[in-house]
């Protein structure tokens, strides 16, 4: 238990060094090497974190004789996915304005299996029920980068209204930025709409209904149903700026009381694991 929880801190560690680096690099420097974009020291730092963390998720998550995956392992799962997704985003974008943000969840997370073991699911779960989990993560690591262009959009109009909170060094154009929350949410969408379906199938095939009707279920509905009507309101009326904002935030913190906030609230206040 005591070495489970060194390494995992070490991991949280490495996240967390890495958030202070950008934060001080890139919120509060004008320097002509900030303006450059990313080293290739920072880029192999990232990728070491991501491949430490990695390996304890697939230990924790793949590899293990019996699978747990409550809400802790969902978290630290989505926030992997959540880094990786930004440093291959990095390769072609200047969104190094993100990986404080980034980072710092990632470092709240990481940890948290050590201290959460999580529910035990059965032995045997079938193709359709990895499927699902895969897909599920995917989708909510998606909407997570989503949500945090969304919030560094917000920064970029409070900086444009002559409130700086950040250094403004590499700034992404607003315009692009937004172009990347809607890619983002249309491909998000599209996997969560494919994580019902699988979930749907599963359900039908082996709990003999199609849907389960829990707080789960009500949650992901109305987040797949919020981030429709965000992606209508783009294509049919142009929406932008506050209101894109709003919905995205409104859909991602559904989203997040889907299966991460219900299996808190089992596991930790209610202790039912």
């Amino acid at each position: 238990m005591v070495s489970d929880i060194v390494i995992h801190a070490l991991a949280s560690a490495a996240y967390a060094g890495l958030a202070w680096h950008f934060w001080n690099t890139r919120w509060h420097s004008a320097s002509a090497d900030v303006a450059a974009g990313l080293a290739g020291w920072e880029r192999v730092a990232l990728l070491a974190a991501l491949a430490f963390h990695g390996a304890l998720l697939a230990n924790d998550v793949l590899l293990a004789p019996q699978l747990r995956f409550g809400f802790a392992q969902a978290l630290s799962v989505m926030l992997w996915l959540t880094v990786a997704i930004c440093w291959l985003e990095g390769l072609l974008y200047r969104i190094e304005m993100l990986y404080p943000m980034a980072l710092a969840a990632a470092a709240l997370c990481a940890p948290l299996p050590a201290f959460f073991p999580g529910r035990l699911t059965p032995d045997a779960f079938p193709i359709e029920f990895r499927l699902h989990l895969i897909a599920g993560m995917l989708a909510y690591s998606l909407f997570t980068v989503a949500a945090l262009h969304a919030v560094l959009i917000a920064m970029v109009e409070k900086q444009l209204h002559g409130r700086p909170s950040v250094s403004g060094a590499g700034m992404p154009p607003l315009l692009s930025l937004e172009a990347l929350v809607f890619r983002l949410t249309g491909a998000a969408f599209v996997v969560l709409t494919l994580t019902f379906a699988i979930g749907i199938a599963y359900s039908e095939s082996f709990l003999g209904r199609a849907l389960r009707f829990d707080h789960k279920t009500v949650f992901v509905i109305l987040s797949w149903a919020t981030f429709g009507a965000l992606l209508a309101g783009r294509a049919l009326y142009g929406w932008r700026g506050r209101t894109a904002f709003r919905w995205t935030l409104t859909g991602f913190l559904m989203l997040m009381l889907a299966y991460p906030g219900s299996r808190f609230v089992l596991e930790v206040i209610l202790g039912r694991g």
